[in-house]
């Protein structure tokens, strides 16, 4: 079973940033499409951003110019480093694969005041 532990949320400032980290195992790694969720309470987990093996991205349009999602594959650990944040960023993050895992690691909460 692939591990993910997603971590570096907190709370921040409008227009600060943040850079959140998924560390996940197994030598699967290579093989997957990674990607960034986020969920805020009521509402459906929604895409973030993915890195296809090869490398190529794509995001949401919310957040499309903000975000970049990178990866290490040595590590191996998924990167979102998150710029320009506002309010609407705030939400549970979540790492997982495209398609999806049939599990969640535990999320890191990301809270952005104004």
């Amino acid at each position: 079973q692939v591990q993910l532990v997603e971590s570096g949320g907190g709370l921040v400032q409008a227009g600060g940033s943040l850079r959140l980290s998924c560390a996940t195992s197994g030598d699967a790694f290579n093989r997957y499409t990674w990607a960034w969720y986020r969920q805020t309470p009521g509402k459906q987990r929604e895409f973030v951003a993915a890195i296809q093996i090869g490398g190529n991205t794509n995001y949401a349009d919310s957040v499309k110019g903000r975000f970049t999602i990178s990866k290490d594959n040595e590590k191996p650990t998924v990167y979102l480093q998150m710029n320009s944040l506002t309010p609407e960023d705030t939400a549970v993050y979540y790492c997982n694969t495209r398609p999806l895992l049939a599990y969640w690691g535990q999320g890191t909460q990301v809270t952005v005041s104004s």
